[in-house]
């Protein structure tokens, strides 16, 4: 909404007595006074984790001009939802107030239940006289319905200072998506300029500082959710989002992270507690067990989806070599998470078990690749410059957490087990081995794709070169070195488009463009899948209709 006029007070009452004779002026201008302080929706409007009988609603009202996100100013606000079965708002499915304040940043949440399984809703706000845009939202089907497929769009890494969101305008306007998937770094905590290879910053950050306070965070979260491709993308499908590092801090760990510096930049719990108390106050998430991002949503019959946190209880990154990268002491997922994920694949009923994964788990080497792209690639995987093997920011540095993952697959049997996972920048569709050195004879546990960034640097970005110059290279090397990689592209940002129907589950891999670009075009460029049953990744050679 466009505000009216802003005359200062002062001057409405001046003009009042000045022109007291004409009594329609200063009814004009208390008018436009009254439309300057009246409570506006510009953050949004959203849905996320579904369920058969319910969804959750999200916006942020600003009441006033000056109770901008992180400000802490602004008073207590009184906002009407409404959740109706047609976009008239004729058939009202259910409505509710919430009271929100400066406490939550003035963000507003409703958790609805009570409706009714694989049905579309629209649903609104309304706060005094202004009423916000209008969402619309999908429930899951009911636990034990029957499913011909299921689509996701799927997308990480998403820097705002490095180019525009144009992925999301893309999957905003497929129209046959049943919800967006988000796999981490949906916001980067960097200062202005920090993160940007290319060399220049497309659009600035707010705070333009590095972020490490509860303000700093919420002010960084509202002005990513002014994106204008953004908003469409949360008013149309419902989300389901993870978290990774850079919600937090770079290569986060449970005690801290690469980018925190104790004392510096204060205790690492209070920069944890602010980064996650402004996500789930900004993203349409339910906090979980305990406070985290690890829960799990159902699709029918058809699909599970086992949804981690890899960052609250990991054991801290260390380097290859020094003989710690194997211990059964060290973990990425934590004990209570890794029984629960455990005891849900044992316990799935479903044709497929998704597992929205924040890190590759996927082993890779690459002493194979020449130096002149192994030292760039190894910056961009969090490798030591040196060319060691092995990410140990990924589940390849915490092999004996892997090995009992993996080994739980095999040992009862689970199998359309698929891993859908961010983080690196990069394209992958890969089998997941049981073991990689004698793989193919030692069979694949899983499959897993990877999707690259929507605007976050990679390869190509961080050595200055025209996207698709080194990817066949570097990708030819790394599927030498590693067979169970079946394709990479390292050069692109996109998104994917992951379908699932009870014979097979496909990513369609897009690509942007040009990234720098408001107005960047998508153009399909590859797909994978994996049939039922033989845990095996194949090359398809059309995307899903």
């Amino acid at each position: 909404m466009t505000p009216a006029a802003r005359p200062h007070r002062r001057q409405v009452l001046k003009a009042t007595a000045i022109v007291a004779g004409a009594a329609a002026l200063p009814l004009t201008l208390g008018a436009a006074a009254q439309a300057a302080t009246a409570p506006q929706f510009l953050h949004g409007v959203a849905s996320g984790d579904p369920l058969p009988d319910g969804i959750l609603l999200w916006t942020r009202v600003t009441p006033a001009p000056e109770a901008v996100p992180g400000s802490g100013l602004g008073a207590d606000t009184e906002v009407r939802w409404e959740l109706a079965a047609d976009k008239g708002f004729t058939r009202i499915a259910a409505s509710g107030t919430v009271t929100t304040s400066a406490a939550t940043d003035h963000t507003v949440k409703a958790d609805v239940r009570g409706l009714t399984p694989d049905t579309a809703y629209w649903y609104r706000f309304t706060a005094g006289a202004t009423v916000s845009a209008v969402g619309r939202t999908h429930t899951t089907p009911a636990a034990d319905a029957a499913l011909d497929r299921l689509r996701f769009g799927v997308a990480s890494c998403a820097n705002w200072e490095a180019g525009y969101f144009s992925a999301y305008r893309h999957l905003a306007a497929r129209g046959d998506l049943d919800a967006f998937l988000f796999l981490g770094d949906y916001i980067y905590e960097y200062k202005t300029g920090e993160f940007c290879a290319a060399g220049s910053v497309v659009r600035p950050h707010a705070p333009a500082h590095e972020i490490l306070t509860l303000a700093d965070y919420r002010t960084r979260h509202g002005r990513y959710k002014t994106d204008e491709d953004l908003q469409a993308l949360h008013a149309r499908i419902p989300a389901i989002a993870i978290w990774d590092d850079h919600e937090f801090a770079n290569d986060a760990w449970s005690g801290g992270a690469e980018n925190h510096t104790p004392g510096a930049e204060g205790d690492w719990a209070a920069r944890v507690a602010a980064a996650k108390q402004a996500y789930f106050e900004w993203m349409p998430v339910r906090p979980s067990i305990a406070g985290t991002t690890y829960r799990r949503l159902r699709y029918g019959k058809l699909a599970d989806l086992h949804l981690m946190d890899q960052r609250s209880f990991r054991s801290e990154q260390v380097k290859v070599g020094n003989g710690e990268v194997d211990s059964a002491g060290r973990t990425i997922t934590g004990r209570a998470q890794m029984d629960w994920l455990k005891s849900g694949l044992s316990a799935s009923d479903t044709a497929w078990r998704l597992i929205g994964n924040e890190v590759m788990i996927s082993p890779v080497a690459l002493f194979s690749l020449p130096d002149y792209l192994l030292r760039p690639l190894a910056k961009l995987l969090g490798l030591p410059g040196e060319g060691l093997a092995i990410n140990t920011d990924q589940w390849d540095g915490y092999t004996h957490d892997r090995r009992e993952l993996l080994g739980h697959l095999k040992a009862n049997g689970i199998t359309n087990t698929v891993f859908l996972t961010g983080d690196i920048h990069s394209a992958w569709a890969s089998d997941v081995p049981h073991e990689a050195a004698t793989y193919p004879l030692s069979g694949s546990a899983a499959t897993e794709f990877v999707v690259t960034s929507v605007t976050s640097d990679n390869i190509d970005d961080l050595l200055k070169v025209a996207p698709q110059t080194l990817s066949l290279v570097a990708a030819t090397a790394i599927k030498a070195a590693n067979p169970h990689v079946k394709w990479v592209d390292l050069d692109s940002h996109g998104y994917g488009v992951l379908e699932v129907t009870p014979a097979q589950t496909q990513m369609d891999y897009y690509v942007l463009s040009d990234r720098t670009r408001k107005d960047a075009t998508s153009t399909w460029t590859r797909s994978y899948r994996t049939r039922s049953g033989t845990q095996r990744i194949e090359r398809v050679y059309s995307p899903v209709k």
